[in-house]
């Protein structure tokens, strides 16, 4: 059979393979689906060792930390780190507009009390359309300009009503420091389902930067401290747990004026994220580019010498415990400190009381003192008891227009503004689908990689068939699993169709004995997130792909490409079929012709959609389909354009929108 090179290793010893196919066959196998479910039930991969060779290979995309600088050099590296970081990253795609609006705060109610300060609850323009909800914790009694500091929230179901975040803020008012309390997107008042972190992947396929929303929606709040004429802009801080230690590590880099920045369990390194995916599964966290050249510790690094605390938790059932996190930032950045004879600028608390994912009384009175003392006012690190001063979620509500955007109608918002240029004909097209061939490489960061080994690792002849499974190890040290089958009376240059599905070719034993049955080879195949080929939690692992400046979508069209070129080596065939089960793997093999015109002769998508605007119409959760949600790809590419550019590949639908074997409409969740 020429479709099968020699490989010159075979991989362990698996139990054989069941396969019961009629025994009257002559020319082709007549399988089943029930008939082929046991092979493509097989994994040949250990979601394990996939893990592993996504660790490996993204550990070599770790930025490092210059060791040898200047104080001078490295004020001139901050300052460059700051502005590529917002320009380049943060703010990609973003209307100027809205990046420069001055804060729009809008007062709706004063809470009075005798306990020395006030609430001031507001309503403030995230971007037009989309508000969010402040309180102000307003010291009554002022002696000239008083310092302030942002609170940021982070995961907490009650938002800015949560009982430490409210005693947090009411200490900080009773010591003379104004404190405003900002509500997140997905909690308290923006509780919405549609305000959900993963619907900012959305932002992202329409070519906006998900960081963008995140970061004007906590730097607005910097923006109306600062303005406040009682308000020493000299002496601003932020604060925040978790999430909102997270804001507070971001915006205390990247904006100036933050003079003291106290980060509780909010960050962790790429040498322990990558370790522990969990820890850092949102998508503001792993922002796409986001660590590309800078990762954490450079984030911290750049505010030296400004005062620094970080806190966190010995035995954190969250995410970023104390003894995974110190060596990776606290103990790296020391020295950067250390350039500007402020050593003691950047100080560390390991939190044993309770221990776990908390912004408790330790960590808050960690929190009074180090601020105080950076604000050159009294040093009182002491709560002022305050338990009998917490208000219910009912009455700090600030109320949020009834028609207020969300993160997916943002994103749906700005869908609604791309204006692609017109497809031009005659003549000029091929130039226009050259170009648009490198643009597409570009947003999809694509890079060639070639089979290194296909690896042999089981095997069935009986029955009327004949079945090999693979493991193809690629140049770039990834891999994808496969699973060859022919009916063994079929001839050995019978068409071959490479099979793709969402859910794993385990679960294409349809399409796959269709094929068989019409004396085709089939190579089922699972490229890498997906089926066999998936770590645990994939989700995680292709943001990590993402923020460190590749694209998941471009590995798979990569590996998909290399095995149809392993194909043709191996057999000498040009004419390769693709069918596709599902969306993802949809745009996998359409991307991938569109890249490669000639790889193919033939795509058929099944459970399909027309555009990709089926994603944001349909709430399509960032989860079922991590790839597809590629910065700017719906802005600068849709189907009908990436099938265009793929001819003379055949692209055709099988069915409606997505639809399912039943007929009726998939749902991804």
């Amino acid at each position: 059979m020429s479709l099968l090179p020699r490989t010159p290793f075979i991989v362990g010893c698996i139990m054989p393979l069941a396969m019961f196919v009629s025994a009257s066959s002559q020319t082709t196998a007549h399988s089943t689906a029930h008939s082929v479910q046991s092979v493509l039930e097989q994994r040949s991969q250990p979601s394990a060792v996939t893990a592993f060779q996504l660790q490996s290979y993204l550990v070599k995309r770790i930025p490092r930390l210059p060791t040898t600088l200047s104080s001078d050099k490295w004020r001139s590296e901050e300052a460059r780190i700051r502005n590529h970081v917002l320009e380049d990253v943060a703010f990609h795609g973003w209307p100027r507009e809205w990046i420069g609006a001055t804060p729009r705060f809008q007062e709706t109610d004063v809470i009075e009390s005798d306990k020395g300060y006030r609430l001031r609850k507001f309503r403030y323009e995230i971007v037009p359309g989309f508000d969010s909800a402040a309180i102000l914790y307003e010291p009554q009694k002022i002696n000239g300009k008083a310092p302030a500091i942002l609170n940021v929230i982070g995961h907490e179901v009650a938002g800015n009503a949560a009982e430490y975040e409210q005693k947090r803020c009411i200490n900080f008012a009773k010591r003379g420091i104004f404190a405003l309390s900002l509500s997140w997107a997905g909690f308290g008042e923006l509780a919405q389902p549609e305000n959900g972190h993963d619907y900012a992947a959305d932002l992202d396929l329409v070519g906006a930067n998900a960081l963008g929303f995140f970061y004007l929606s906590m730097r607005r709040g910097l923006d109306y401290l600062a303005s406040l004429p009682q308000v020493d802009a000299r002496r601003l801080g932020v604060t925040g747990l978790s999430g909102g230690g997270w804001q507070t590590t971001l915006l205390s880099a990247l904006d100036e004026r933050v003079a003291v920045a106290v980060e509780v369990a909010g960050i962790g390194a790429l040498e322990s994220n990558l370790t522990r995916p969990l820890d850092t599964d949102e998508i503001e966290e792993n922002a796409t580019d986001l660590t590309q050249n800078e990762d954490y510790p450079f984030f911290v690094a750049i505010r030296a010498p400004r005062p620094t605390f970080l806190i966190h938790n010995a035995e954190d059932d969250c995410c970023f415990r104390a003894a995974l996190v110190k060596p990776y930032i606290y103990d790296q950045v020391r020295p950067f400190f250390r350039l500007f004879g402020k050593e003691d600028g950047l100080a560390w608390h390991e939190n044993r009381d309770p221990g776990t994912h908390n912004y408790q009384l330790e960590n808050r009175e960690q929190a009074y003192g180090f601020f105080t003392k950076h604000f050159n006012l009294p040093i009182t690190p002491n709560e002022i008891p305050s338990d009998d001063e917490i208000r219910p979620a009912q009455q700090l509500a600030v109320g949020l227009p009834r028609q207020n955007l969300t993160i997916l109608g943002l994103a749906r918002k700005l869908a609604g503004q791309i204006a692609q240029t017109a497809i031009p004909t005659g003549s000029e097209r091929a130039l226009w689908i050259k170009s648009q061939r490198e643009h597409l490489k570009d947003v999809i960061r694509y890079a060639p990689v070639s089979v290194e080994n296909a690896w042999r690792t089981n095997n069935s002849k009986r029955l009327g068939l004949e079945t090999l499974s693979y493991r193809f190890d690629f140049s770039n040290g990834l891999s994808a699993t496969g699973i060859w089958l022919k009916a063994i009376s079929a001839p050995s240059d019978g068409p071959v169709t490479i099979v793709l599905a969402d859910e794993g070719y385990k679960a294409a034993a349809e399409v796959v004995s269709e094929h068989v049955n019409r004396g085709e080879q089939v190579l089922a195949l699972d490229l890498l997130f997906n089926g066999a080929t998936a770590p645990e939690n994939p989700a995680d692992w292709e943001m990590l792909v993402a923020t460190t400046g590749n694209r998941p979508l471009g590995l798979e069209a990569a590996q998909l490409l290399a095995v149809a070129a392993w194909l043709r080596t191996n057999d000498g065939r040009r004419g390769i079929n693709v069918v596709t089960e599902g969306i993802r793997n949809q745009v996998i093999a359409v991307t991938s012709a569109a890249l490669e015109p000639t790889a193919f002769a033939r795509i058929e998508g099944r459970e399909s959609m027309g555009s990709l605007d089926y994603l944001l119409k349909n709430s399509v959760p960032f989860r079922s389909a991590p790839e597809l949600f590629c910065l700017d790809l719906y802005r600068y590419f849709d189907l009908d354009r990436l099938a265009l550019m793929a001819l003379p590949t055949e692209v055709k639908r099988i069915g409606g929108e997505a639809v399912s074997r039943k007929g009726n409409t998939k749902k991804y969740e």
